[in-house]
């Protein structure tokens, strides 16, 4: 990269980090850089160890200035985020901003998946539409039809941007830019790391590998159930509660781990209270890292540390090598955001 890129980067990122955004022309450019990026990474993208790997962020901007300040600053330290950047909390944009510059700066020493709020149509869509979509289990491609008052309930990615900046080009530039995340990774050929969950369309990584992932994630179908589905305590195969994706027990997992010579499951997308928890005989963990989740939920976030000896190792010993460390949310001050609304949705 040539040095004047280099210093604007590098500027860029110090303004992010103190809580600042990017004109719209220099989001564009970011933008730009980044699909160039990410368009050579593979669906299936190898992460060395050491690692650090996160879980859902959603927009708690000042919660991710937290996770950094205890897992250390890129590119001090390696990361691996599972997707879940923007919606939710009051700073999606300045999250997601601050994480595709840390990629353009940094490409080798951090890597960005896509989950499923990193879609055009889930960050258009309003509280009360999403508790609909909860309780009712609407198909994702029925929620934008539903009628509601934006002016009333803006939590999402879509309208925050059209507030901070007047239009909805930034969220078009972004939104663009989210079709060309990879979809899941494997650290150091032993752990399988995704949003969601499986897919009983993907036996292998070859079939992840194969994938045209350059689109609007699907309403059905693999991509979806990548970035849409959960571990179950019951056997097999389920219908998800989300209307979207499956659920899927310990003989799945056992069965793709064995297939692909992995030793875990590492996915983020559900509200853990210890900010990770283990499944299926601790062959999956879900690792989520927004404290106090929506302002309200009084959970602990963490993150999963993967030492440098951890491919060296077989599947017995893996656990000695994962650290778990929990933090709670930063601390506010009195010009931290305010509001009357809580987001009160929990998919």
């Amino acid at each position: 990269m040539p040095r004047p890129d280099v210093d604007q980067l590098d500027e860029q990122i110090e303004r992010l980090r103190g809580g600042g955004t990017l004109t719209e022309n220099e989001v564009k450019v970011l933008c730009d850089k980044a699909k160039e990026i990410l368009r050579q990474e593979s669906n299936v993208q190898p992460v060395s160890a050491p690692v650090t790997v996160c879980g859902d962020i959603h927009g708690q901007f000042y919660d991710l200035a937290e996770l950094f300040r205890i897992g250390g600053q890129c590119p001090e330290s390696n990361y691996l985020f599972m997707g879940d950047y923007v919606d939710r909390g009051y700073y999606s944009l300045e999250t997601v901003t601050l994480l595709v510059a840390l990629k353009v700066r940094f490409r080798e020493r951090i890597t960005i998946l896509r989950g499923n709020h990193e879609s055009r149509q889930i960050t258009q869509i309003v509280l009360p539409v999403c508790k609909l979509f909860r309780l009712n289990r609407i198909r994702i491609h029925s929620l934008l039809s539903l009628p509601f008052d934006r002016s009333t309930y803006s939590y999402g990615f879509y309208d925050e941007c059209l507030r901070k900046y007047g239009n909805a080009n930034v969220w078009k530039h972004f939104t663009d830019t989210f079709d060309y995340l990879p979809m899941t990774a494997v650290v150091a050929d032993r752990i399988f790391c995704l949003h969601g969950g499986l897919s009983p369309s993907i036996d292998t990584l070859d079939h992840a590998r194969d994938l045209d992932r350059v689109q609007e994630v699907p309403h059905e179908g693999p991509m979806c159930d990548l970035v849409w589905s959960d571990p179950d305590d019951r056997c097999g195969w389920g219908i998800s509660p989300r209307g979207a994706g499956y659920t899927f027990g310990q003989d799945i997992t056992e069965q793709f781990t064995h297939i692909n010579n992995l030793h875990f499951i590492a996915r983020a997308h559900q509200l853990v209270m210890e900010g990770y928890q283990w499944q299926h005989n601790r062959m999956v963990v879900t690792v989520f890292s927004a404290p106090n989740y929506c302002y309200r939920c009084g959970n602990q976030a963490a993150i999963m540390e993967v030492d440098d000896e951890v491919e060296h190792v077989d599947k017995d010993q893996i656990h000695d090598h994962i650290k778990f460390s929990q933090f709670d949310p930063a601390p506010r001050d009195e010009t931290w955001h305010k509001s009357p609304r809580t987001p009160d949705y929990f998919l």
